[in-house]
């Protein structure tokens, strides 16, 4: 594995740690935060092993199709995406709370964490 890629891995799993962390603290907004940002950083670990280019997006459906035009799969559907995706601003400045719809909860949050958690152990033995 390329040294940066390893660099990507392990923010990523840093950003894991850390939405659990959050989450076991009642903090669900950095939660959901950070496991957005934990899947963003291991998709695009895949791109630099990969030798793909990196966009500068925090869009995480553009970088799953990014790698599936390079036929590289990953297990997280669109709606997974689209969740995730509604997270990354709402979670970083005060316009609300982190889903756009309703606060986020303890079951919200622990559904996506096991999102982030099966990404990134799916990226882990993708790379490994």
């Amino acid at each position: 594995m390329k040294s940066e890629t390893r660099t990507w891995l392990s923010f990523a799993i840093e950003n894991l740690e850390s939405s659990k962390i959050l989450l076991a603290s009642q903090l669900y907004n950095p939660c959901l935060q950070n496991v957005q940002q934990s899947v963003e950083k291991a998709l695009k670990a895949i791109l630099v092993e990969k030798k793909l280019k990196i966009t500068k997006t925090h869009n995480i459906l553009e970088l799953k199709y990014l790698l599936e035009s390079s036929n590289i799969r990953v297990i997280l559907s669109d709606d997974e995406c689209d969740f995730l995706n509604t997270i990354y601003l709402p979670s970083k400045y005060p316009i609300g709370s982190a889903l756009p719809d309703f606060d986020p909860d303890e079951t919200i949050c622990r559904d996506a964490v096991e999102i982030a958690e099966r990404i990134v152990n799916s990226v882990k033995t993708l790379l490994l």
